[in-house]
């Protein structure tokens, strides 16, 4: 079997003229996807979680500012940097902890800089583009393998969020490390996280793992804790919204409860990311953003009110886990373990 085998699912797309976005709010009841014809509807969906995952939210924002070049061309012609700049900016807008966001927007912006202001830029930039979005698929497959050597044969895993298919270019981030274990024989289940309040989880983690004919087992976060003490499982495995210089990793809420709880019952933890999510800039954890979304994500559910009137809501998207806590952060470009020990910069050479 090969260790790619598991992988059917695409939630950004060029369609040669448009970008298309699979709803990841509509999941798992409805497949639904979004033609989009604007930098500024694209800068829309990210913001409202239409897509959602770094790798995913950088390759978009790539294929947007082809959008985006477009549109300048033929409105300003030579003038199309100018054009182009309020959309780029609300791109930048959209979502302030995906470090892979940023990334490909400096991508893209320096391949705007190299063309002649006479040069309609759209070709050029969709180059650009497709060649980030085949190097995140390409990487998610390395990562896969690289970071499934790691697992002993017949442990099981426990995620957090949805770090898969639906959050990169393809394969996935710590579901490629998990796909390609699968395939391997390495891990025979795989338990995932509800994930609140957004559920990603529950709605995301467990309809790829199902598309892709992987058991899957799903627990509330608070349930985490008891299946660790029973020692059924071997590795946490996590992806990343953005690293520090030191090892220390922003992802979804929770996962630094994870972490903790991992070390406590000598379960290992993995965090599994592309090197365009190492921030070098970011000294430690303490200079990640993070994220704060309304606090009505938590007192409602699906429109509905759940909690008592009056009560109010803490909602920050993100947590920072320490690289203490990290056994294994596992990259394109290679694994470093015990980065509490070094930090990622290395990687980056």
């Amino acid at each position: 079997m090969s260790t790619y085998d598991h992988d059917s699912i695409r939630a950004v797309q060029w369609t040669g003229t448009h970008l298309r976005l699979l709803d990841q709010r509509l999941l798992p009841h409805r497949c639904v996807h979004v033609d989009l014809d604007s930098a500024l509807e694209a800068a829309a969906a990210i913001r409202d979680m239409v897509v959602r995952g770094a790798p995913a939210i950088g390759v978009a924002a790539a294929y947007a500012a082809v959008l985006a070049g477009r549109a300048a061309w033929r409105q300003a012609g030579p003038d199309w940097r100018r054009a182009m700049e309020p959309a780029l900016q609300a791109l930048a807008d959209s979502r302030p902890t995906a470090v892979n966001l940023f990334w490909a927007l400096e991508r893209m912006r320096a391949v705007m800089q190299a063309l002649p202001a006479e040069a309609d830029p759209e070709p050029a930039l969709l180059a650009a583009a497709q060649e980030i979005h085949e190097a995140d698929v390409a990487g998610n497959r390395r990562m896969g393998d690289l970071g499934a050597a790691l697992i002993s044969p017949g442990q099981d895993v426990l995620t957090h969020c949805n770090a898969g298919s639906l959050a990169t270019a393809g394969y996935g981030t710590a579901l490629g490390v998990i796909r390609s274990a699968f395939a391997q024989g390495r891990i025979g289940h795989v338990y995932a996280d509800e994930t609140r309040p957004w559920l990603q989880g529950s709605r995301l983690t467990a309809w790829e793992l199902v598309q892709d004919d992987i058991p899957v087992t799903l627990l509330c976060e608070g349930a985490a804790a008891g299946l660790m003490r029973q020692g059924r499982v071997g590795w946490v495995v996590v992806g990343a919204d953005r690293i520090a210089a030191n090892g220390d990793t922003a992802n979804k809420v929770g996962t630094y409860g994870l972490a903790v709880l991992a070390r406590h019952h000598g379960v290992r933890f993995m965090v599994v990311a592309p090197t365009s999510t190492i921030d070098a800039d970011a000294a430690n954890g303490a200079a990640i953003p993070i994220e704060q979304r309304g606090e009505e994500e938590v007192l409602e559910l699906a429109g509905q009110r759940v909690a008592a009137e009056g009560a109010g809501a803490w909602n920050p998207a993100f947590d920072v886990t320490p690289a203490e806590l990290i056994d294994a952060i596992v990259t394109e470009k290679g694994v470093v373990e015990r980065p509490g020990e070094g930090g990622v910069t290395a990687l980056l050479d």
